[in-house]
């Protein structure tokens, strides 16, 4: 007997967290990543480095031109450098 607007059950209940969880950690992640190659401070943020590192080759193709476009004078962070891309 369920009532309209209630979770049928305990597991559809943890599902739904497990995914808002998920979901909540990915778009954090996703808005550290665009923060660090759109404005942040250096192109050395260690976090930043590593999160544009392990991206697909599209997105951190993006990343990279985003930082050599912000800060043309820079060595380019790993990940960055020509040969790595």
């Amino acid at each position: 007997m369920t009532r309209e607007g209630t979770p049928q059950s305990r597991m559809a209940l943890a599902a739904t967290v497990a995914v808002g969880i998920l979901l909540a950690g990915l778009g954090t992640l996703g808005w550290r990543w665009h923060y660090y190659v759109t404005a942040g401070d250096t192109p050395y943020d260690e976090v930043g480095i590593g999160m544009n590192s392990r991206l697909p080759e599209p997105l951190r193709a993006w990343g990279c031109t985003r930082i050599r476009e912000r800060f043309p004078r820079a060595v380019p962070p790993y990940g960055c450098q020509s040969g790595q891309n």
